[in-house]
Formats: structure tokens, sequence, C-alpha cells
């Protein structure tokens, strides 16, 4: 009798929990002029946020920002390089936790439009897809070669395993699924699109899907039977008449990226765009209920080695700054701007009656500290790990290494000058004869090439290159290999015999440096480390005005890079990775190896440029 009750109540249970699952379903479908959300209109108010770009602790604060600012969606990538860092290993945890970022979002009360397309651009590294693809003989990204189609589909099946049960129709807060990405702005084959939808619904992405491009590109990135979504237009009639053209006669219309502000790179100014030249079009577009998407709400940091790089035939090789202020409503720190008060004022007006919006939260303190004062540094070629030998340099794909360093090394008899070629050079090169640094050569200068002269006797050469990350954009995704990626000359002959040490600095806690600062008249790279106390936690900022150029770890989470070039002159510290008592800081120190002493301040520095 009492298992019979046992039963009965499961069943009970169960018939309770199925009824519950399938009442919090909802029908998002395409009216003829808007959304539809169980059959009544639903006007798409959404900001960008890029999980990846803020730490895991702060996804809930920034999302209750959006709250305030009045969006009712979140948009944000989906990055293939970070879920699957090498081919055939899968990674969806800690900051890489999609799935969790989107349930969050549903707890706040947001809509969620995903891309997860497997090009993103995003000023990200290689534009979203992992450095193995270079590795692969004859496959060519964006297109229907078998390798490419096979590597994608692997992909997107492990993420729609991880978000395919949180879209709108099985009881979850992701409205729409993006296919590609501006794919017009690259190509123009509608099979290429089909095969993407094809993969996207076998992946479990049962849902409204779309398309998005920019002005010039809609015809040719649209596939006929889905959404197409408009890319950096906001003139209201402009916005129907593209769509219209593209899609039946009719809406919905929905502006995918609306563009607020834009990024930085080395060596230009900071980019800022004043609210008021925005208002008007927020005010028209909202005003004619179509949906829209800012591109960015909150940029946050682009940490580690992930920042991507422009190239094309008429200008330099340009690598983004890892700040991603983006001049957003939400500043990189995810406090309210004179931006966010304005717009926030904007959408007011557009609410259902009835509807407000709460309170702004209180901006986040941030603080000084005392100076940092580092009593231990190690030069960088005293951690070398086992080198690889070949005849000719091998790049970063053929050692199997993403991001960071290689340091290549030979040696070549003395006693002579000449100019010493690097070719082809990605992307910044430092020069040391005897293990004395003797030159730079950088990318984005078009150098590649400097005269050196070497002492009497065997001579060890060494060529320090780093990634500054790979292009992002354009018709060169696929010539993005990292390194010394053909052969190295001096005098006009070519120097062989290499070995080259792999320094991806993926974990910094495997990299000692215990010795002594001491005087570095070689001007060797320099580990640097120190710890400092917190007595009360806040965000900060290191101001690296007098440093160089190099990377910055808190605790063993990389803050990304730093370069006097400007015009980020400080990295941001997230309050989230500091803790009460002591903290470690390693300083990657390239170019000024003498340094020995930083500062933290309570605000960012984002404009100035060195020389």
């Amino acid at each position: 009798m009492k298992l019979i009750k046992l039963l009965f109540l499961f069943v009970i249970l169960f018939a309770s929990s199925t009824l519950k699952a399938q009442t919090n379903k909802h029908n998002f479908a395409l009216g003829d002029t808007t959304f539809l959300l169980d059959g009544k209109p639903l006007q798409i108010i959404s900001g960008e946020m890029h999980y990846t770009r803020v730490p895991r602790e702060a996804w809930r604060q920034r999302m209750k920002m959006a709250k305030a600012m009045g969006l009712n969606t979140i948009g944000t990538y989906v990055f293939w390089n970070v879920h699957e860092p090498q081919k055939g290993h899968y990674d969806f945890a800690g900051n890489h936790d999609i799935a969790e970022f989107v349930k969050i979002a549903k707890e706040e009360g947001l809509w969620v439009i995903l891309r997860p397309s497997p090009y993103v651009c995003a000023e990200w590294e290689f534009g979203g897809y992992p450095y193995w693809l270079e590795k692969e003989q004859g496959l060519v990204v964006r297109s229907k070669e078998p390798k490419y189609l096979e590597a994608y589909k692997k992909y997107l099946t492990e993420v729609g395993k991880q978000l395919s049960p949180l879209l709108v129709n099985h009881g979850g807060n992701i409205l729409m699924v993006q296919i590609e990405n501006e794919y017009g702005s690259y190509g123009s084959d509608k099979d290429y699109l089909a095969l993407n939808r094809k993969m996207f619904v076998d992946a479990g992405f049962d849902c409204q899907l779309y398309t998005c491009d920019p002005e010039p590109a809609i015809k040719d990135g649209h596939l006929p039977g889905l959404l197409p979504a408009i890319n950096g237009v906001d003139d209201v009639a402009k916005v129907k008449k593209l769509i219209n053209e593209n899609y039946n006669g009719k809406g919905p219309y929905f502006i995918a990226e609306w563009y607020p502000a834009w990024f930085d790179w080395w060596g230009t100014p900071h980019h800022t765009i004043p609210a008021d030249k925005y208002v008007p079009k927020l005010d028209s577009v909202l005003a004619a209920g179509i949906s829209i998407n800012m591109y960015m709400f909150h940029g946050g940091t682009t940490r580690g080695f992930m920042n991507g790089a422009n190239y094309n035939d008429q200008n330099p090789y340009e690598p983004q700054i890892s700040s991603y202020d983006y001049d957003a409503p939400l500043d990189e720190a995810g406090n309210a701007t004179d931006k966010f008060m304005k717009f926030r004022a904007v959408i007011s007006k557009h609410l259902p009656a009835g509807v407000t919006l709460p309170e702004v939260p209180a901006a986040k303190p941030a603080m000084n500290l005392p100076a940092i004062n580092f009593t231990k540094s190690t030069s960088l070629f005293d951690v070398l790990p086992a080198a690889k030998i070949n005849s000719t340099p091998l790049t970063f794909e053929d050692l199997n290494q993403a991001y960071g360093f290689v340091l290549y090394r030979t040696t070549i008899d003395g006693g002579k000058s000449g100019l010493l070629k690097l070719k082809d050079l990605r992307d910044y090169g430092m020069v040391y004869v005897n293990g004395k640094r003797v030159g730079i050569v950088d990318r984005r200068k078009y150098q590649d090439s400097l005269m050196i002269t070497l002492p009497k006797g065997k001579v060890t050469l060494d060529i320090l290159v780093e990634n500054l990350g790979r292009i992002n954009f354009g018709p060169y995704l696929l010539k993005n290999k990292k390194g010394i990626t053909e052969k190295v000359l001096f005098a006009g002959t070519e120097v062989k015999n290499w070995k080259m040490y792999s320094l991806p600095f993926d974990d910094i806690s495997k990299v000692k440096a215990n010795s002594a600062a001491k005087k570095t008249a070689n001007n060797s790279p320099q580990l640097k480390k120190a710890t400092f106390k917190v007595d009360k936690l806040a965000d900060t900022y290191l101001d690296m005005s007098k440093w160089g150029k190099g990377i910055v770890w808190i605790n063993g989470h990389n803050l990304g890079r730093y370069w006097y070039y400007g015009p980020q002159q400080t990295v941001y510290v997230p309050v989230e990775w500091l803790k009460k008592g002591d903290n470690e800081i390693t300083v990657l120190e390239l170019i000024k190896p003498s340094v020995n002493k930083l500062n933290a301040i309570d605000h960012p520095i984002l404009d100035v440029l060195g020389k």
C-alpha cells in the first residue's frame, strides 16, 4: 500500500513538472511588421554583451544594469575558439559557461538573441575561429569545403547540446538564433548559407533563425526564407525598405547591430561619440516600432590574447587593444555613462503603459592603492621550456601553439654586418645578439628587417616573436599563421638550424620568477612578480604609462596587454578577481626591463597616445 502511494505521488509530481515546463514554453513568431510573442507584439530592445569579456561573477550585475537602462534582451556571440581551443577538446566551464549566462539572463527577466555563427568578427582573435583550422591542409573557412564543414558541424553540435534546451520554444529565453555573420560582406553562396541553416536545425536550433548584414551586402548575405536583419542603418525608411526588398515585402524589422560608438586599436586615439548624436536616432527607431540590438551595450575587456586585428590592402595591420570599452552606454567596469542615462530616457518614453524602469544601481567603487614594488624579476631567457629543433623556423601552428610568444634561436658565424630579414614576420619581433637586444621589427609599421653587426666568433641569435592577434575581418582570414612564417635571411643568405621555444603563457603559475630584481643591461624581457595587500575590495586600474609593453596577470587571471603606444594606458582590474589580504601580480615587461614600480589608480586612462 505504501509503495502504491509513493508511485501515485511520483506520477502527480512528474505530471505537475511536465505541465509546468509546457506552460513555460512560448510561441515566438514573425508578424508582418513586428515580432510576436504568444501572439502579442514584442519590440526587442537589446544590447550586445559578451560573456567572455565580463567576469562570470559580474554577469548578473551587468544584466541588472541592462534592465535599468530599459533593455528587455541581451545579444551575444558564441566564440568557437574558446569552446574548442584544441581540435576535439571542448570547454563550457567557468567564464565559458554560455548556458549559465543565458540562464542568469532569464532570472533577471531578459530575453536572449544568440549568435553562434562559426565566424563572429567582434574584434576577436581570428574572428572567433580556432587557430587549429589553419593547420588543416586545404581547409577553407566560410565555404562548402568538406574539412571546414565537418569541423564546423562537430562544434555546432556541441553548442546545440548546451543551448538548444534554452530556446524559447523549449521553455527557455533564447528568442532567435543567427546563422553566419555578415556573410554578404564576404561571399554570396546561397548553397553555403542553406547548409548553415541545415546544420543549425540538426544541432537542435529548431527556432526562428535569421541573417544579418550591412546595407550593401544584405542581398548577398540573406538566405531566402529567413528574416534578414540589417546592420549599421538607423534611418527608419531605409531599414524598412531594405528588409522589405529582401523579405517578401514585409517585416518584422530588426536592426541587428546599431553602433552608438566604436572600438580602438593600438596607436590611434580612443574613439568617443557623444550620446546626443544618437539620441534622436534611437528615438525615431523605437517610435517606429522597429526592434534593435545596440553593439555594444557593454564591451568589457578582451582579456588574455583574444584581441583580433584588422588588415587589408589599403591599411596596415591594426591589432586591437585589450580594453573593449567601446564608449558604450556601460563602461568597461560596468558603470552607467552619460550615454546610458540619455538612452534610458529615450527608452522610457516608449515603454508600455504602466511599465516603469528599475532605479539605476549606484556606480561601483574604485580605489587607489599604495605603489606596488617588484622585488622579484627573472629574465624570460632563464625560464625557457624544452626546445623543438628544425632546419627552418616553425610557425605557431606548426608548434601546436595558439597564442603568446615563440623564441627562435640559432647560432651563426659572426664578425660581419648585414641586413637581417624576417620573411614573413607575424607580428612583432625583438632581436637579440648574444642576449643583448639590438632591434625591434613591427608588422604594424611594415617592418620586417634591420641592419645588425655581429661580433667575432660564434654568435647566438634570438628572435622573440609575439602574436599580436589574428585578423578578424576581411579577405585575409586564411592568412593568419603566426611567428616567422617563411624564412630568415642575413646578408642575403638563409639562416637555418633553429631551436623554437614555445611560450604560450596559458598558465602563469607554471612560470617562476624568483630571483631578486637586478640590473638588466642586456634589456632582456623580464617576468616580475610581487604581492600587494587589499583591505577593502573595489575595482582598480593599473597605471602602465611608465612601462613599455607586455602582459599583466592578477591572481592568475590574464588581464590583457599594455603598450606605451596607447591609447590604453591602464589595465582594468575587476573587483571580482581581487581578494582581501595578499594578491599576486605578475608582469611580463618586454622593452623597459628596469621598471619596478607600479601604481593602481581609481580611474581608467584610455585617451593618451605614447611616442
